[in-house]
């Protein structure tokens, strides 16, 4: 059967990804459609109309958002909120409307409550508030899950989610102001070791925060690999967790070397304490998903950093920064 696989937000990060991953392991029945936010605004609903009865998409990878670092949430709460309210909910009015067979959404582990016990798991999403740092994106991807689960009860469709921790790799976004932690570092590093007015062994790598939060982190194509795994596989409504295994938790200080090694950094690491950590801690258990793709090798950190670092240099003139 011919499947046409609409993945919105795909040129970001995890679309990148995934079209890297289809490209190697897709079905010639698979025609897929890398939707960008240039060709269709996702917050209007004629447009996602039109994109829906041009593609005519059986099964989606809703991925667009409304997405930014800690900082970047912390001062755009309410666009946060409403943006990615308008996205969601136009995505999947259409998806029923022309009875898409399966969506799978992609959600964030900082959207489980503030005060938790850990590990974390998918019973627990809705469990507390989240934490205040980004109230506004928490909530509206809250929201799809409760979406999914209407649409389930009272029209059968298989809508479900998943679940990343921090997601890193080849084209990343890294503006500053507006990245996450691992670009945001090194489009900050490299800018460092670009500038010319002193030797490197005298330049500073600077920080934000005191880099003692703890992250898991998921390099994209690994992410990819276990998108397309849920699309063909996973047909239950209730949310999936696609993290690394919890001992491979690495804190903020342990990245910022990694990306120095990376690098070959020479210079000194210094961490600016006047700036926020953000939640300390969000582990994520991945029992779940083990007990359903026990097999499943994560690349290791340090050389997935090294990958995106490599990519970065090479890709320097045309990466979003």
């Amino acid at each position: 059967m011919t499947r046409n696989i609409l993945v919105t937000g795909g040129t970001g990060l995890v679309g990148k990804a995934i079209e890297s991953v289809a490209l190697e392991k897709a079905s010639q029945d698979d025609n897929f459609l890398f939707l960008s936010s240039k060709h269709c605004d996702l917050t209007k609903l004629e447009e996602t109309r039109r994109v829906f009865e041009e593609f005519r998409p059986t099964h989606v990878i809703h991925l667009a958002a409304m997405v930014g670092g800690l900082f970047h949430n912390m001062n755009n709460n309410l666009d946060f909120l409403r943006k990615n309210m308008q996205i969601n909910d136009n995505v999947l009015l259409l998806c029923h409307e022309f009875n898409v067979k399966k969506v799978v959404s992609c959600l964030s582990t900082c959207i489980f409550p503030d005060k938790t016990s850990y590990p974390i798991d998918e019973t627990m999403v809705h469990n507390g508030p989240p934490h205040d740092s980004n109230y506004g994106y928490s909530y509206a991807k809250r929201l799809i899950d409760i979406t999914n689960r209407a649409y389930h009860e009272q029209f059968g469709h298989i809508f479900t989610s998943v679940i990343p921790c921090n997601v890193f790799g080849p084209h990343d976004n890294f503006t500053p102001g507006v990245s996450h932690v691992i670009p945001g570092m090194i489009h900050r590093l490299y800018e460092t070791i670009r500038s010319a007015d002193i030797p490197e062994a005298e330049k500073v790598f600077t920080v934000f925060g005191s880099g003692r939060p703890l992250r898991q982190f998921i390099y994209s194509l690994d992410l990819a690999r276990l998108f397309l795994w849920t699309l063909d596989n996973y047909d239950s409504v209730d949310p999936l967790v696609l993290s690394v295994d919890e001992t491979d938790e690495v804190s903020i200080k342990e990245v910022a070397e990694a990306i120095a090694s990376a690098f070959e950094f020479k210079g000194k690491i210094e961490f600016d304490t006047t700036k926020a950590d953000g939640q300390f801690k969000k582990t994520a258990s991945n029992k779940k998903l083990r007990s359903l793709v026990p097999d499943f090798q994560f690349t290791p950190f340090h050389e997935a950093i090294r990958t995106s670092v490599t990519w970065y240099k090479e890709n320097y003139e045309n990466a979003r920064k």
